[in-house]
């Protein structure tokens, strides 16, 4: 849960100060914007200045969410992260959980036909370590959706994605370890940080990308400064060219290792 909130009427600036690089809200930075009691206030505002929004959700939150505010016109994509619920302690069954889930994307399928909900499964690794809890999750998913899952394909040929319905994906994906300057981890790669997104933290911290959650690469704030000014800076443009290089230029980015998927670039 997130320890501070963007008041509404400094969320308003930033949106201003977003128009002219972005038409994309991705409401996901150190927090679940579910536990927010009055995100439709914000969703409201992302509309009225041409936002898509995109809610990335742990699930715990869905069944005591609105339908009108998780499907809410501004709201392009729900991200829903499966694998959170056994790698967090909070008081709900796995079947009271995927009530939840299941009922949030039978109200998709049968009055929202405009967003996307991407179901995902972050957890696979060499040791197939959630192999038992994968089993459990597919059969509930195999169950309502009436729809066969090849674990050992998705294993396997490490698929990226499977369709469930229409505009419902089941997104899978490798563990990856959250970057901090204490782990041991460091590496060079390219990285979209800087490149296609931001971070803007709830006190207007802008950051090179949402895994920089404690402000550790400050770029400056958007209470001070300008966003045009803050991407202008020495430090911001080092960043950019660095990643252009495939160098890892800040401290945080060479301990970060889920930049490595981008390799390709």
């Amino acid at each position: 849960m997130p320890t501070k909130t963007m008041p509404l009427v400094f969320f308003e600036h930033v949106l201003k100060e977003l128009r002219p690089y972005t038409k994309s809200l991705a409401l996901h930075v150190m927090g679940d914007p579910l536990t927010l009691s009055n995100l439709v206030d914000y969703l409201e505002l992302a509309g009225k200045y041409g936002f898509e929004v995109e809610l990335t959700t742990s699930g715990y939150y869905l069944s005591k969410t609105p339908m009108e505010v998780l499907f809410h016109g501004s709201v392009r994509q729900l991200n829903i992260s499966l694998n959170s619920y056994n790698k967090n302690s909070l008081n709900l069954t796995f079947d009271e959980y995927m009530h939840g889930v299941l009922k949030a994307c039978g109200n998709k399928l049968q009055s929202y036909p405009k967003p996307f909900i991407n179901l995902r499964v972050w957890n696979l690794d060499e040791k197939i370590s959630e192999a038992e809890f994968n089993t459990l999750l597919f059969e509930k998913l195999e169950n309502y959706f009436d729809f066969t899952i090849d674990t050992q394909m998705i294993y396997r040929d490490k698929i990226k994605s499977l369709r469930l319905a229409p505009k419902v994906l089941l997104n899978f994906d490798n563990y990856f370890e959250w970057p901090s300057l204490k782990v041991e981890h460091e590496s060079d790669a390219p990285c979209y940080g800087l490149k296609s997104h931001i971070g803007i933290l709830a006190d207007g911290t802008v950051v090179p990308c949402c895994l920089d959650g404690e402000g550790v690469m400050n770029l400056g704030n958007l209470h001070e400064r300008a966003l045009e000014n803050i991407l202008g800076t020495s430090r911001a443009k080092a960043i950019v060219e660095g990643f252009a290089h495939g160098r890892a230029v800040e401290e945080l980015c060479k301990k970060c290792s889920y930049k490595e998927r981008f390799n390709t670039l």
